[in-house]
């Protein structure tokens, strides 16, 4: 089990060996962002803003305008919210090459509570022009996904997070920018999933096996731009489709995946997220069953929609 952001801190180094062009900014959280390895190897080219994230992202865009290829590291609640208008005025506007590696998104930042859980930011980065949105599902995912963000020419989320997450990819995968895998085939219903909750969709699809259902499984790491044709496919093939996200049911995958349906391949589509509520204070576990984040849930929807076209 490791945390997205612990795979995060250890590729930025790599990363900082192979190419000296590569910067990285935090907001006084480099413990807890793991940019503080980057910082003991390479001290002359990281740069504690401080705790002002809008800051941060100005400086992040003014070193893109020299050459640079800036790694702008702070918590998603902060890095989405507080400096919206430099991200969207700033960074995207101009499409600059700014990575912001938003990290302790979602509920499972637990104890620290609602306002630190950031439940929105996907939403909030979808909506911006020139913006591309990568959710890693585990170790090896992530270090592939930050090392692709470095070539990406233009602003990229990657959205990280603090729990660690048990591992999907053995070092043969590859991750390609803009495509999603397939991580089990099926045939009565579709499982969508991104970040954490793919190992909980895994095994979802494990029990719904037992009781004769097939379900396929998708891992959609891009969420922008999103693999249209992968999803269209899944809905032409098994007709069902249940998005699952550690984030709200606004905004987020789920919404991404009926953009693409509503226009090119009209079917159900159920999702499970967040709904519509922020969350509490907990530890991530209590929380993720509170807000129906489990296998359980997952598998009770799916069964349920796969009876219900019956």
């Amino acid at each position: 089990m490791i945390a997205t952001r612990e795979s995060y801190g250890n590729i930025l180094i790599e990363l900082g060996k192979e190419n000296k062009d590569i910067v990285v900014l935090d907001a006084d959280l480099s413990k807890s962002t793991k940019t503080a390895g980057f910082a003991k190897h390479f001290p002359k080219r990281f740069i504690n803003a401080g705790i002002a994230e809008q800051n941060l992202m100005g400086m992040a865009a003014g070193l893109a305008t020299t050459g640079k290829i800036p790694f702008a590291s702070t918590f998603a609640v902060f890095a989405t919210g507080r400096a919206f208008e430099i991200i969207r005025n700033s960074i995207c506007y101009p499409k600059l090459n700014v990575k912001i590696a938003a990290t302790h998104a979602g509920i499972t930042v637990g104890e620290d509570g609602g306002s630190h859980q950031s439940i929105e930011d996907i939403a909030i980065m979808r909506s911006l022009p020139n913006m591309k949105i990568i959710v890693p599902a585990d170790d090896v995912e992530t270090r592939q996904a930050v090392r692709a963000a470095a070539h990406i020419d233009g602003p990229v989320y990657l959205r990280l997070g603090r729990l660690g997450v048990p591992p999907i990819f053995d070092e043969s995968h590859t991750f390609t920018f803009g495509k999603g895998n397939v991580l089990k085939d099926g045939k009565d219903i579709t499982i969508i999933g991104m970040g954490l909750m793919i190992s909980k969709c895994l095994k979802a699809a494990e029990l719904l096996k037992q009781e004769g259902i097939s379900a396929r499984v998708i891992n959609i790491s891009t969420i922008k731009p999103i693999d249209e044709e992968l999803i269209i496919q899944a809905a032409k093939e098994t007709k069902r489709i249940l998005t699952v996200e550690e984030h709200s049911v606004i905004g987020g995958l789920g919404s991404a995946v009926c953009d693409v349906l509503s226009t090119h391949y009209p079917v159900q589509v159920v999702k499970i997220g967040m709904n519509d509520t922020f969350g509490e204070s907990g530890k991530p576990e209590e929380l993720l069953t509170k807000y129906g984040l489990t296998v359980e849930n997952i598998y009770d929807t799916a069964q349920k929609t796969v009876n219900s076209k019956k």
